[in-house]
């Protein structure tokens, strides 16, 4: 059996650059957060100390774990921003260049490659960066979670999606569940955690999709509708995602 090591890309800062060899099946609209295109490659060279990195013993990258810190002792802060995902993104770096003391620390992604996906990694790479996190000073990690089975209900609004349970009392979404089962409650929703607008003929080129209509555009991979506005040439998908709490 082989053996997967997980450590603070702090203590191997080597692997900072080989965090994106991960093979993962995202979609291919979600790489155009321009946001995100701005500042998230950067997280782990910039706060090394918050993310993790599994390695196996051929020293091939398998999975990684991305945090950072942000303050919420800021007029119009809070701990769980309904802008989600790209707002705690947002005031991390610019915290970061202010030099402000961290108040709070949220993770940002988990990602397995394609081929150790289903061995139960995903609960040691949360652990550690939990573990991480709690190294830094903190006492509680925070997420906006991308539940990973909610695209396949675009229509269901987030707000009931997270209220349905499995009989054991675990919530019946996979990612949700391992947040949960680690120790996490489930908070709130964010509902605009992650904004991605286009014009329409990048939509198309993105998607494969004809979007010739006004109005939702249901697209393969998104957990809501994509809203499609002819007359102005664009569409907008804003995504829903889901805070929870680690006491750590």
């Amino acid at each position: 059996m082989s053996t997967i090591t997980i450590t603070t890309v702090a203590e191997r800062p080597e692997l900072a650059s080989r965090m994106y060899e991960i093979r993962d099946s995202w979609p291919t609209f979600m790489g155009h957060d321009k946001l995100a295109n701005a500042l998230f490659n950067q997280v782990a060279v910039t706060f090394p100390d918050y993310c993790v990195v599994a390695t196996a013993d051929d020293g091939r990258v398998i999975g990684r774990g991305r945090s950072l810190p942000y303050t919420t002792e800021l007029p119009g802060r809070e701990l769980y921003p309904d802008g989600g995902w790209d707002t705690v993104l947002q005031w991390g770096f610019a915290d970061q260049r202010k030099g402000r003391p961290a108040t709070a620390a949220s993770a940002l992604d988990v990602a397995i490659d394609a081929d150790h996906l289903g061995r139960g990694l995903s609960h040691d790479i949360l652990a550690a960066m939990r573990a991480a996190v709690q190294a830094q000073g903190h006492d509680v990690l925070v997420a906006p979670v991308r539940p990973n089975a909610k695209h396949l209900r675009p229509a269901l609004p987030m707000t009931t999606y997270i209220t349905e349970m499995r009989a054991d009392g675990l919530p019946a979404d996979p990612w949700l569940r391992v947040h949960v089962r680690a120790g996490a409650a489930i908070v709130k929703v964010a509902p605009s955690s992650m904004v991605i607008a286009g014009s329409l003929a990048q939509w198309r080129d993105w998607t494969g999709l004809a979007f010739d209509r006004d109005g939702d555009v249901v697209v393969s991979g998104a957990l809501v509708p994509v809203h499609c506005d002819l007359a102005h040439e664009y569409a907008v998908y804003v995504e829903p995602n889901v805070w929870v709490r680690h006491t750590l």
